[in-house]
């Protein structure tokens, strides 16, 4: 249940909408709790209409499964967060209810027309053209809770005591729209973190992730040699190591399959290198499009209008993580970019634009779903 307090009524009401994606949740969590507003999180489920594309749904609670998830009902927030595609047409029809008053601000990619939000917050491997109402990040929104992670350190430092600095985490993803992890491609990252602390003098801290597949992990475990501490995913569990490693490596040997992993290991200033291999084989009709400018107006065209969502460009991503000196091994060679604070940057002026928020009282939740998404 939402718990009600009393809030400068001058504050705006904010919605957050979240879906079944741990990052993208994370990410509406992070820029909610940086605003600094009172805000609260409706948790939405889905039911099989959510398989229609969003540009032939218009403003629609069609696909939500209403017994399960949290209730759309007045006040109308002045602003929205909400992200991927699954919620943009939850998030239009908000506004709608609203006579146009709320503010939607989207984050990744919305699948419908991009002019139906007021502010479309991306990363490169999404390649929305530009506009307006676009803002191109480097990184995700993702902040580093920097308590969580020095209680991680005290706790799981004299754990890795005895093993030689300095120490190389080892983040392995997995199977993803764009990647397949496979027991080959897990050997030939086990050769190069191995390599790695060879040529420092250090030893690994290896943890899979939740797409880590079975196979793939076992094939790391027997290629990995020399000293190392070795986790292997578990659901709930308390005592994962993830937090600790981003406290205590002194440097990172990350997957190329997600923009979290890379994001993370960068926001700690240490060193990252990424380790990418080939991604899975596009569409066809992309890779011929890309040879001729009309057929890439095309494409930003049918982007911008949600008639099509392309396979995401992480070597998009990747080059603006080298471009500014982020990855690499003798990275970091630039800073890391204030994405976050562009953004509430961003928000705030939309907001102050906007008209005067709506009376009443503002909610916020002692037990938001959103304590549980940090790094």
């Amino acid at each position: 249940m939402a718990d009600i307090r009393a809030h400068d009524a001058s504050a705006p009401r904010v919605w957050v909408l979240l879906g079944e994606g741990a990052g993208g949740n994370a990410q509406m969590c992070a820029l909610a709790e940086a605003l600094g507003w009172p805000f609260e999180t409706l948790q939405l489920r889905y039911n099989r209409l959510n398989h229609v594309p969003s540009v032939l749904l218009g403003p629609s609670v069609r696909t939500v499964d209403r017994a399960r998830s949290d209730p759309l009902t007045p006040p109308w927030p002045d602003l929205v967060i909400a992200a991927s595609r699954r919620s943009a047409p939850v998030a239009r029809w908000i506004k709608a209810q609203s006579g146009g008053h709320t503010r939607l601000v989207h984050l990744l990619h919305a699948q419908a027309p991009l002019h139906h939000f007021d502010l479309i917050v991306t990363l490169p491997q999404f390649r929305l053209p530009d506009a307006p109402n676009v803002l191109h990040n480097t990184l995700p929104l993702n902040v580093l809770d920097q308590a969580r992670l020095e209680r991680a350190a005290q706790r799981w430092r004299p754990r890795f005591s005895d093993l030689p600095r300095p120490w190389i985490a080892v983040l392995v993803g997995g199977d993803s729209s764009s990647y397949r992890l496979d027991p080959a491609t897990a050997r030939k990252l086990a050769e190069q973190a191995v390599a790695t602390a060879e040529r420092h003098g250090g030893s690994l801290l290896v943890t899979t992730s939740k797409r880590t597949r079975a196979d793939a992990a076992q094939a790391l475990w027997q290629a990995i040699r020399g000293p190392s501490y070795r986790y292997a995913w578990q659901a709930d569990d308390a005592d994962n190591p993830y937090p600790a490693f981003l406290a205590l490596a002194d440097r990172f040997i990350v997957t190329a399959d997600s923009a979290s992993l890379p994001a993370e290991a960068c926001a700690t200033g240490r060193p990252v290198e990424l380790f990418d291999w080939q991604p899975r084989a596009r569409p066809t009709v992309w890779a011929r499009g890309a040879q001729t400018a009309l057929a890439q107006r095309i494409g930003r065209g049918l982007i911008y209008w949600g008639a099509v969502k392309p396979r995401r460009d992480f070597a998009a991503f990747h080059r603006g993580l080298v471009e500014r000196g982020l990855v690499g091994s003798d990275s970091p060679r630039g800073r890391v970019p204030d994405d976050m604070g562009r953004t509430v940057a961003r928000i705030r002026a939309l907001m102050h634009t906007a008209v005067s928020p709506s009376a009443g009282d503002r909610r916020s939740r002692n037990d938001s779903p959103c304590s549980n998404h940090s790094s």
